[in-house]
């Protein structure tokens, strides 16, 4: 069977989306320890440094009775210049997948090519794949939403940098699944025109996609998620984005106009004080801290799913 790797959110259709989502909801659910990976090796391979990625992908594979090895990309014969294509070679004849947390998406990409193991996107400055499936199971979770043909009532909307990782698989996940999500962002910050354009290929399953950069699109909203303003490797431009996004801080005020059952997401580490407040963390702190969590009971799905 030829091998699947998950690198973007398009490579899976609706129905392997609700496929993970209802197995992990099964794996969350059921405590019988199952060792179904017995025997099974995951590389992960780190060029940014990384809490719940790490932790959840490594007690995930543990969980499923396989085995993790932690991969410091400065300690791998790449930072010297060895090739993806002879990295993908020789680490596919030692384990038996690899998720790699990186830069950039299309090295990513030419691993996957050369590999003949599967191959997951653990984080690129383009997509963020397996943060958004455990946030779309932890809005069905809290929202008591018990098929994914009920999240097309659920107004999702992202408030701040609309052009990061994080939006750009919201979009797709919207796009494929037909939901609504609305960007409130400064205009600057708005998504690639590429991002929508290939959004809009999936506009026959009823997708509803919004930019705005009026702080009153959040009006109504069932989930309001932010991340942090200065994504890795953006440093540089931190001053500059937190002059541009401070009207767009998920704050009290912005809660006021959400629905009478929103949650507030944020996929972490959080600047309290900058993009979310101190306050609505706290008061969130469950949402939020439930949407941790999840990646590992969405992780274990995407393993089997790959690995078994």
């Amino acid at each position: 069977m030829k091998k699947k790797d998950l690198l973007s959110i398009y490579d899976l259709s609706a129905k392997e989306i609700e496929f993970l989502l209802n197995q992990a909801f099964k794996l969350k659910k059921s405590k019988k320890l199952i060792s179904p990976l017995k025997g099974k090796i995951l590389g992960m391979i780190f060029e940014k440094n990384s809490t719940r990625t790490m932790v959840s992908f490594a007690s995930a594979m543990f969980q499923l009775g396989g085995n993790p090895i932690i991969l410091n990309s400065q300690n791998m014969q790449r930072a010297r210049g060895e090739t993806i294509h002879d990295t993908a070679l020789v680490l596919s004849s030692y384990l038996d997948g690899i998720m790699i947390r990186a830069f950039s998406h299309q090295d990513v990409c030419e691993l996957a090519k050369y590999s003949s193991i599967p191959v997951i996107n653990g984080l690129t400055d383009s997509e963020h794949p397996c943060q958004i499936l455990g946030d779309i199971m932890t809005v069905m979770e809290l929202l008591h939403i018990k098929s994914v043909a009920g999240l097309k009532k659920v107004k999702l909307v992202f408030c701040g940098d609309g052009g990061n990782n994080i939006v750009n698989s919201l979009i797709a996940l919207t796009a494929i699944l037909g939901l609504d999500l609305t960007i409130v962002s400064p205009k600057a910050y708005f998504p690639k025109a590429d991002i929508l354009d290939k959004a809009l290929q999936y506009k026959g399953v009823g997708a509803k996609i919004k930019a705005t950069d009026d702080i009153f699109g959040a009006k109504g909203a069932d989930v309001i998620y932010t991340d942090v303003w200065t994504s890795m490797g953006f440093e540089k431009e931190e001053q500059e984005r937190k002059k541009a996004f401070a009207p767009y801080q998920v704050n009290s005020t912005l809660l006021q106009n959400a629905s009478s059952r929103a949650i507030v997401l944020h996929c972490l580490p959080a600047k309290r004080g900058e993009e979310i407040t101190d306050e609505i963390m706290s008061q969130y702190e469950r949402s939020i801290f439930t949407q941790a969590e999840n990646r590992l009971h969405i992780q274990k799905s995407i393993l089997l799913y790959l690995l078994k």
